[in-house]
C-alpha cells in the first residue's frame, strides 16, 4: 500500500498538499519552498545565502531569524517534514512531489524523441499551465521564461505525434493548447492548421489562418511567413506572395 505525499503545486497556483488536503502555508513560507524547488531543484542550499536572497533589503542576522521563524512554522502533516534541515543547510524532503519537475520531465519526453512514446501522449494538462504567472519575485523569471518554452515545444511536439496517429482531438486539443499560452506564436498555429487539414477541414484551416494574420498585423505590423502561407495556399487558389493576402 502506497503512503501518502506531500504534493508541491507550483504550476498557475500554489499549493501544498497532503493525501488530498490542502495545506496553510503563510506568503514567506511559499516563497521559500518556491525557492527551494525551483532554483534548488531538491539540492541543499546554504542557510545564509537563502536567507539573504528571500530577505535581500535585511540585516543578515535578522533574515536569518525570519528564516528560522518560517522553517518552524511550516507544515508538518502527520509528523512529514517538507524541509530537511542541517545546522548550516536546507533542502526539500526528497519525498515532496513537485508538479513543476513532473511537467519538465513529460515535456523533456515529448521533445526527446523522433516519435514520443504512446504513453507520454496521456494528459497534456500540466503543459497547458505557467509556472507562479502571478509571482513577479526576480529570482523566477528566467524559470518561468524557460518552462514556457519547454512546454510550448512540447505541447507542438505533442500535436504533430498525435496527428501522425490520427488522433486529432488530442492533437488539436494540444496544439489550441500552444496557441491559447503564446497566440503570436506561429509555430503553435501551424499546428492547428496541420490537424484541420489532415481532418479534410478545409475551412477550419482557413479560418485560423486568417485570425493568426489579421492578430499579427494588428500587433506587430507583420504578414505570417511563407512557411504557414505554404500550408493554406493550395485552399486560397491563388500564389501564397499576393499583396492582397
Amino acid at each position: 500500500m502506497e503512503h501518502p505525499y506531500v504534493r508541491l503545486g507550483l504550476l498557475e497556483d500554489f499549493e501544498v498538499s497532503f493525501a488530498g488536503e490542502v495545506l496553510h502555508v503563510a506568503a514567506p513560507a511559499q516563497r521559500l519552498l518556491a525557492k527551494l524547488a525551483v532554483v534548488q531543484r531538491g539540492r541543499p542550499t546554504q542557510r545564509t545565502a537563502l536567507a539573504e536572497r528571500l530577505w535581500p533589503e535585511t540585516p543578515p542576522a535578522r533574515a536569518a531569524s525570519s528564516l528560522r521563524s518560517v522553517l518552524w512554522r511550516l507544515p508538518r502533516p502527520r509528523g512529514r517534514t517538507l524541509v530537511t534541515c542541517t545546522a548550516t543547510t536546507v533542502r526539500l524532503a526528497e519525498d515532496v512531489r513537485v508538479d513543476l519537475w513532473e511537467a519538465e520531465e513529460q515535456a523533456r519526453l515529448l521533445c526527446a524523441h523522433d516519435s514520443p512514446p504512446a504513453d507520454s501522449l496521456v494528459d497534456l494538462t500540466a503543459l497547458t499551465r505557467d509556472l507562479l504567472p502571478g509571482w513577479h519575485d526576480d529570482w523566477l523569471q528566467v524559470a518561468q521564461e524557460s518552462f514556457r518554452q519547454k512546454r510550448l515545444h512540447a505541447l507542438e511536439r505533442s500535436s504533430e505525434a498525435l496527428r501522425q496517429r490520427a488522433r486529432y482531438t488530442d492533437a488539436l486539443s494540444a496544439g489550441l493548447g500552444a496557441v491559447e499560452s503564446e497566440p503570436l506564436r506561429e509555430s503553435a498555429h501551424r499546428s492547428v492548421i496541420a490537424v484541420h487539414l489532415a481532418e479534410g477541414n478545409h475551412a477550419e484551416a482557413l479560418r485560423q489562418y486568417d485570425g493568426y494574420r489579421r492578430l499579427l498585423a494588428s500587433e506587430l505590423g507583420l504578414r505570417p511567413s511563407p512557411a504557414i502561407r505554404t500550408m493554406v495556399a493550395p485552399l486560397l487558389g491563388r500564389p501564397v506572395d499576393l499583396a492582397s493576402e
